[in-house]
């Protein structure tokens, strides 16, 4: 099971990547690796003017991930009135998200997320039952009652 403690490191690391650190000092520099980020964004917003992006979430934990890489850069997150909990809204140039936002979201959120599995099934199987195996799989040519709770 991945620590705490491991995971955020992992994180770091992750950030350090999709920085374009270099050498060992640039790496043990966190906060000089995020200022380039950011002067990165600041040079594209000159070509590639910022356009408003939807992106549409599936569950609060991805919502949440991609919220604070947006403030971490400088970016504002939003959301209009009736508009889903799972979505953000943002002004960002097209080449930062393709080249930078994006793909550092996917690999944090793939870290997170194996992170997150792995406890929930640590706290099922110790917790409430152990084979936290999945369903079986039947001949669905049989009739069966359909339970469904929404």
């Amino acid at each position: 099971m991945i620590e705490e403690r491991d995971l955020i490191e992992k994180l770091r690391r992750i950030e350090r990547l999709f920085s374009g650190a270099t050498t060992d000092g640039e790496r043990a520099a966190a906060a000089s690796a995020l200022e380039r980020i950011r002067q990165r964004l600041d040079e594209t917003k000159r070509i590639d003017p910022p356009i408003e992006y939807k992106f549409t979430l599936p569950d609060s934990w991805s919502r949440k991930l991609l919220v604070a890489l947006l403030r971490r850069y400088g970016l504002k997150p939003y959301r209009y009135r009736r508009q889903r909990y799972t979505t953000v809204m943002t002004k960002v140039p097209a080449s930062f998200v393709d080249q930078t936002l994006w793909p550092e979201y996917e690999k944090l959120s793939e870290t997170l997320r194996s992170y997150l599995d792995e406890i929930t099934e640590r706290v099922i199987s110790e917790g409430i039952y152990k084979d936290n195996s999945e369903a079986d799989v039947i001949d669905d040519t049989a009739k069966t009652l359909s339970v469904s709770n929404t």
